[in-house]
C-alpha cells in the first residue's frame, strides 16, 4: 500500500512534539509576560493562522483580556491594529509575500515592538526584518519539511506557545511528555477511530460544517482550513449557538450533501446534546468531546483533526500534502501587490495625537482641535534658525534601549555623539543609572571628550563629568527617609507585591524592579499608595519603562540642566532636552519641562515643549537617532535642528 506524504507528515509529529516539550523557550516567555496586561494581535496564514488563533485563545484564558488573531490582508488595510496592541507575527517558512507586506506597513504605522515566531533562519521575511529596529524574532527550526498543508511545523510552534502560557501560569502542571500520552489523555485515539465510518460518509456527500465550542475556535479554524485548502470538502464553521441562527437549514434543504462534526468542551457538552437530539437523524454527526480548553486539549484537538483530516484523504483518495496545484494557484499565493493595494492615510496630525493622548483627550476628541494644532505649529517655529550649544540626553530609552540589562548604546548612537563632540556640542546625560553608564561611556568613547561630557546619575544626585572617578562604590552615605523607603517596598514585596529587586542607592535614590511581564507605570501606584499609607506623602516617586524610583528631596535630573548652565555659561535657551517620559509620573518629566524639549516616546503635557516630533513608527533610540539625523552643525560648538 502506498503512503502518501501527508501520511508521512504525520508519522514524523512524534519527533516534533518532543523535540517542542525540550526547546528552549525563555525568549518567547519574555516577550507573553510583556504583553500579560494587554490585548494581543497575533497574526497568520493558513496553518501559521491556526498557531496565531490558539495564542490568542490562550492569552484570553489565561489573562482575560481580549485578542484577536488575524490574517496579514487585514493587518495590510489596517495596519493600525498592530499600533493599539502586542503584536505576534506568525509565519513557518517566511516566504508568504503576504506576511512580509503585513508586518512592513505595521512597523510604518505602529511605535510598538513586533514579535516574529518562525522556524527558518533565512528566509524573505528574516532579511526584511534584519533591516528594522524594536523586532524581536523567535526562531524555532522545525526537524522536517511540511508538504501543502501545515503539519510538523504548526504542531512545533502550537507547543511552544502552549508551552509558553502553561509554563508562565504557575498553577498549572507540565504539558504530556509525549504526542501518545497527550492523545491518550484526551482520548483522541478513541474518538478516531468511531469517526472513521463518519469521515468517510462526509467524504461521500461533499460537504461538512464544523460547530464548535468558543473555546475551541483554534482547532475549527485549523480543520476548516485544511479541508478547504487541499479541497477535500465543502466546509463551513460556527460557534454551537451560531449554527442554530439559520445555518441548520442546511441540514433540512440540503440533507444530503452535509454531514455535522461538533468539537465541544465539557460545559458545552449538555447543550450541545440537546441540540443534537432535535437535528434530523438523516444526517451523519460526530462529536469530538475534550474535557476543557486548556494547552493540552487545544493541542490534543489540532492534533486529532490532523489525523481526521487524513481520513477523510483517503476515503477521497487522495493527498492532502501533495494536491495538484495550477500555475495560476502558485502566481494567487505569491502574488505581490504591495503596489497592488495603496498603503492607509497616514494622518498629518500623528504629534498630536501623541499630545491628546497624554492629556486624556483621545478620539473622540471634544471641543476644537484649532488650539492645539496652533500651539504645535508655534512649537515647530520657534525652532527655526534657533541656534544650540548643548544638548541633555536621557539614557535608558533615549541613547540605548530601554531594557532589563544594564546594555550601552550602539555604535551608530556613539557615532552621533561623537559627530556632537567633534563640533565643541556640550553633551550632557542623565540617568536613573549610576556607574554603569560611566564605564560604557568611558569604554566607548576617546579620553578627549571626557571633559565635555556631563553627567546626572542616580537621577541627577550625583554631578560630574566623565572625566571624574565612577560614581560606584562612592555612593555610601545615608538617608533616613530612604531606608525607611526601603522597609516599606520590602514589606510590599513579602505581601506579595512582583517585585525582582530593592537597590537603594544611598543617598539620592532607591529603584524598585519588577518581574518579567510587569509593567513599572502601573506599578507606580502600588508603590505611591503604599508609601502614603505609611505618611509619605510628598516624596518624589518616578517610573521608567523597567523601574519605579524613589528619589530623596531636592534629586531630580533637571538639575544636570542647571550645572551646564553655571559651569558652562550656556544660555538656557541655547540647551535642547530628549527624554523618552515625558507626562509625570515619567522620570523625564522634569528634564522635558526645559523649554526647548523633544520626547522620543512619551510627550510632556505641557503644550509649548516636550512635544514628539519625530514619526509615530519611530520611538526611543529610533527617533532619537531620527532627531540627531537633523542636526546641522552651524559653527564652532553649535547646532540647529532642522525639523
Amino acid at each position: 500500500m502506498t503512503t502518501h506524504e501527508y501520511e508521512q507528515e504525520l508519522a514524523g509529529l512524534t519527533d516534533t512534539y518532543e523535540a517542542a516539550i525540550h526547546t528552549d523557550i525563555s525568549s518567547l516567555k519574555r516577550a507573553v509576560a510583556g504583553a500579560s496586561e494587554e490585548s494581543v494581535i497575533a497574526v497568520g496564514s493558513g496553518g501559521s493562522f491556526t498557531v496565531a488563533s490558539l495564542l490568542c485563545s490562550l492569552h484570553e484564558t489565561f489573562t482575560g483580556h481580549v485578542s484577536r488573531p488575524s490574517t496579514p490582508l487585514e493587518i495590510i488595510c489596517n495596519p493600525t491594529l498592530a499600533a493599539s496592541s502586542p503584536a505576534f507575527f506568525v509565519s513557518a517558512e517566511g516566504k508568504n509575500p503576504d506576511i512580509i507586506e503585513a508586518l512592513l506597513r505595521a512597523r510604518l504605522h505602529s511605535p510598538r515592538a513586533i514579535q516574529v515566531l518562525t522556524n527558518q533562519e533565512q528566509s524573505p521575511l528574516t532579511e526584511r526584518v534584519s533591516d528594522l529596529m524594536d523586532i524581536t524574532v523567535h526562531l524555532f527550526p522545525s526537524g522536517r519539511k511540511d508538504g501543502f498543508l501545515a503539519t510538523n511545523s504548526l504542531l512545533l510552534d502550537s507547543v511552544l506557545v502552549a508551552r509558553t502560557y502553561r509554563e508562565l501560569d504557575h498553577t498549572t502542571t507540565p504539558l504530556a511528555g509525549s504526542i501518545s500520552e497527550l492523545l491518550s489523555q484526551s482520548a483522541i485515539y478513541e474518538w478516531l477511530d468511531t469517526a472513521r465510518s463518519f469521515a468517510e460518509e462526509a467524504a461521500r456527500r461533499g460537504g461538512l460544517i464544523i460547530v464548535y465550542s468558543p473555546h475551541l475556535r483554534s482547532v475549527a479554524a485549523d480543520l476548516e482550513s485544511k479541508l478547504s485548502e487541499a479541497a477535500l470538502l465543502y466546509c463551513q464553521s460556527a460557534d454551537v449557538r451560531s449554527f442554530a441562527h439559520g445555518r441548520h437549514l442546511w441540514l433540512s434543504e440540503r440533507s444530503a450533501d452535509c454531514a455535522v462534526l461538533a468539537l465541544v468542551d465539557t460545559s458545552l457538552q449538555l447543550l450541545w446534546e440537546r441540540m443534537r437530539s432535535l437535528l434530523p437523524t438523516t444526517v451523519p454527526m460526530s462529536t469530538l468531546s475534550l474535557s476543557g480548553s486548556g494547552p493540552t486539549d487545544l493541542l490534543a484537538g489540532l492534533v486529532g483533526g490532523m489525523y481526521f483530516v487524513n481520513d477523510i484523504a483517503k476515503a477521497l483518495g487522495k493527498d492532502a500534502g501533495r494536491p495538484q496545484v495550477s500555475k495560476a494557484g502558485r502566481e494567487l499565493h505569491y502574488l505581490d501587490y504591495s503596489q497592488l493595494i495603496a498603503p492607509p492615510h497616514s494622518p498629518d496630525t500623528q504629534e498630536l495625537g501623541a499630545k491628546y493622548c497624554v492629556l486624556g483627550a483621545n478620539w473622540p476628541y471634544s471641543g476644537s482641535r484649532g488650539k492645539l494644532e496652533r500651539a504645535y505649529g508655534d512649537f515647530r517655529a520657534t525652532f527655526k534658525d534657533r541656534s544650540f550649544r548643548a544638548i541633555v540626553f536621557d539614557y535608558d530609552g533615549t541613547l540605548c534601549r530601554s531594557q532589563r540589562g544594564d546594555a550601552p548604546p550602539t555604535v551608530t548612537m556613539i557615532d552621533q555623539l561623537r559627530r556632537l563632540l567633534d563640533a565643541q556640542i556640550v553633551v550632557g546625560i542623565a540617568s536613573g543609572r549610576g556607574g554603569s553608564v560611566h564605564e560604557h561611556l568611558r569604554r566607548l568613547l576617546p579620553q578627549e571628550y571626557y571633559p565635555r561630557i556631563f553627567l546626572g546619575l542616580y537621577s541627577g544626585g550625583w554631578l560630574g563629568t566623565l572625566g571624574d572617578t565612577s560614581p560606584t562604590g562612592q555612593t555610601r552615605g545615608s538617608s533616613e527617609l530612604l531606608s525607611h523607603v526601603t522597609r516599606i517596598v520590602g514589606k510590599l514585596k513579602e505581601y506579595g507585591a512582583p517585585i525582582e529587586s530593592i537597590r537603594p542607592t544611598l543617598p539620592h535614590q532607591v529603584s524598585i524592579r519588577f518581574k518579567e511581564g510587569v509593567h513599572s507605570e502601573r506599578m507606580w501606584f502600588v508603590i505611591a499608595d503604599g508609601l502614603k499609607q505609611a505618611g509619605l506623602n510628598s516624596i518624589n516617586v518616578v517610573h521608567s519603562k523597567h523601574s519605579v524610583d524613589v528619589l530623596e528631596f531636592g534629586v531630580d535630573k533637571s538639575h544636570l540642566v542647571a550645572r551646564i548652565i553655571q559651569q558652562c555659561k550656556i544660555d538656557p535657551y541655547e540647551i535642547l532636552t530628549l527624554g523618552d517620559q515625558g507626562a509625570w509620573p515619567g522620570n523625564d518629566a522634569s528634564l522635558l519641562e526645559h523649554r526647548f524639549s523633544l520626547s522620543v516616546d512619551i510627550p510632556s503635557r505641557q503644550i509649548d515643549r516636550g512635544w514628539k516630533v519625530a514619526p509615530a513608527h519611530k520611538r526611543d533610540i529610533d527617533a532619537t537617532l531620527w532627531y540627531l539625523d537633523r542636526v546641522r552643525i552651524s559653527g564652532v560648538g553649535r547646532f540647529e535642528l532642522a525639523l
